[in-house]
C-alpha cells in the first residue's frame, strides 16, 4: 500500500509562493490519482487539486485555479502543489491523500493520507 509524506509548507506573505510535495513511498503513484486537500482554522477540509498520476490530467478547485498548479514528477514518484499569489484565505493544512478507487473530482473521500503540511499566509 502507498504512503504519503508532504513537506513544503511554512510562512509566507500575501501575494507570495510556495511548492508543496507528496512523497509516496510502497508503490507508483502512475497507478493513482492524488488529491490535494487542505483544512483551514474553522473551515471543512476541501478539496483543492488533483492529478491522475498515469496520464497527468488534472482537476482543480474554483479557489485554486488560475493560481494553483499541481503536477507529478514520475521519476521521483512525487506529486507537487505549486501556489502563487497566496491569499490569507489559503492558510491551511494541506494534506496529500489517495486510494486506489479514488477519482479526479468525486466526492470520495481517499482512504490514504499523508500528515500535512501547514500553510501560513500573513504578513
Amino acid at each position: 500500500q502507498v504512503q504519503l509524506v508532504e513537506s513544503g509548507g511554512g510562512l509566507v506573505q500575501p501575494g507570495g509562493s510556495l511548492t508543496l510535495s507528496c512523497a509516496a513511498s510502497g508503490s507508483t503513484l502512475t497507478i493513482y490519482r492524488i488529491g490535494w486537500f487542505r483544512q483551514g482554522p474553522g473551515h471543512e477540509r476541501e478539496a483543492v487539486s488533483c492529478i491522475n498520476g498515469g496520464d497527468s490530467r488534472t482537476h482543480y478547485a474554483d479557489s485554486a485555479k488560475g493560481r494553483f498548479t499541481i503536477s507529478i514528477d514520475k521519476t521521483k514518484n512525487t506529486v507537487f502543489l505549486q501556489m502563487n499569489n497566496l491569499k490569507a484565505e489559503d492558510t491551511a493544512v494541506y494534506y496529500c491523500a489517495t486510494d486506489l478507487l479514488y477519482v479526479c473530482g468525486s466526492r470520495r473521500i481517499p482512504e490514504i493520507w499523508g500528515q500535512g503540511t501547514l500553510v501560513t499566509v500573513s504578513s
